[in-house]
C-alpha cells in the first residue's frame, strides 16, 4: 500500500468519530483556519470569520467579537455534531431544514451578550477599548477546546489595562466556562451577566441568571425560542442588578473573575422549554 495513503488511513483513524468540542478562527479573505491572529488594527469585526474566535460543544457555539464590545455570541444548535467549520456560523435556511443546521438566533445588541466582559469605573461601564491592538486565538485542551481574545491598552481610570476573555468548553459538560483576567495582575471591576429583549423571561437568584424567549429578528427569518443563563459565585460580585437590556453584574476588584454561561433552544431535545431550562438554571 501506498505509504501516503496508509498514512492518511491512520491519522483518520485518530480522529474521533463524533469530537464533542471545536473551534475556529480564520480571515475571510483566505479561509484559512489559524491559531492566532495578532492585529494592532483593534477592530477586525468585519474582516476575520465569525467576527471573531468562536468555539463549540454540543449543545451551542459562542464567539468573542474583534472589536471593542467585549461581547460573546451564541450559536444555537439543535443536534450534537460540530458544525463551526462545516456552516461558518450562518447556514442556510434549506441546511437548517433539511439538514437540522442551527443558527444564529442570538441579538448582542449594544450589550456584552451572553457572558461578555466589559469593566466597570466609577459608576459606569468601560468598553475594551484596545489602544495598542488585538489579539484572537483558539485552541485545544486536555478537555476540551477554547477560543480567546485580548485586548491591550486598554484606558481605565488613570491607567491603562490588558484584558483577557477565554472561552473554555469541555467533552460532556453543557456549561461553557468563561475566564476575564487583567493580565498583569492589576485589580479591576468586571462587569458581566446575560442580554435580554422585551417579551422575555427573565429571571435571577442567588448565583444565577435566566433568560428565556424569542430575540428580535436579524439573521434568522424566523426566529424560535432561545436560553441563555449564567451560574456565577456571588460573593465574589459587588452588585447584580437588572437594567433596560441585561441582568448584569459587577464584580468586586479583582484581576480574574470565572463565570459558566449556558445556551439551549426550542430545537433540542433536553432543555426545549422555558421550564425545563429555568428549572436547570435554578437548580
Amino acid at each position: 500500500m501506498n505509504r501516503l495513503v496508509l498514512t492518511f488511513i491512520i491519522l483518520s483513524a485518530c480522529v474521533p468519530a463524533s469530537a464533542q468540542t471545536a473551534h475556529s478562527l480564520f480571515w475571510r479573505s483566505d479561509s484559512l483556519q489559524v491559531d492566532e491572529i495578532v492585529s494592532e488594527i483593534a477592530n477586525q469585526y468585519k474582516k476575520v470569520g465569525h467576527h471573531g474566535p468562536a468555539v463549540e460543544n454540543s449543545h451551542m457555539a459562542l464567539r468573542l467579537y474583534f472589536n471593542d464590545s467585549g461581547a460573546v455570541d451564541v450559536y444555537s444548535k439543535s443536534g450534537r455534531g460540530m458544525e463551526l467549520e462545516h456552516y461558518l456560523w450562518y447556514p442556510t435556511l434549506q441546511q437548517q431544514t433539511e439538514n437540522g443546521a442551527g443558527c444564529d438566533e442570538y441579538r448582542v445588541g449594544k450589550t456584552v451578550g451572553l457572558g461578555g466582559i466589559a469593566l466597570w469605573d466609577g459608576g459606569k461601564e468601560v468598553k475594551l477599548v484596545a489602544t495598542k491592538g488585538r489579539t484572537a486565538r483558539v485552541g485545544d485542551t486536555r478537555n476540551g477546546s477554547f477560543a480567546e481574545i485580548i485586548a491591550y491598552g486598554v484606558p481605565y481610570g488613570k491607567d491603562t489595562v490588558d484584558v483577557s476573555i477565554r472561552i473554555d468548553v469541555s467533552a460532556k459538560k453543557r456549561e461553557a466556562t468563561v475566564t476575564a483576567k487583567e493580565l498583569s495582575g492589576k485589580k479591576v471591576q468586571f462587569l458581566t451577566g446575560v442580554n435580554y429583549h422585551e417579551g422575555q423571561r427573565v429571571n435571577f437568584g442567588e448565583g444565577y441568571i435566566s433568560v428565556w424567549g424569542i430575540h428580535p429578528a436579524d439573521v434568522s427569518q424566523n426566529p424560535i425560542p432561545i436560553g441563555a443563563g449564567m451560574f456565577f459565585t456571588a460573593k465574589l460580585f459587588a452588585k447584580v442588578e437588572k437594567t433596560g437590556d441585561m441582568v448584569r453584574i459587577i464584580s468586586k476588584p479583582t484581576a480574574r473573575i470565572t463565570t459558566k454561561v449556558v445556551a439551549a433552544s426550542t430545537k433540542e431535545a433536553e432543555l426545549n422549554s422555558a421550564r425545563r431550562f429555568e428549572a436547570y438554571m435554578s437548580k
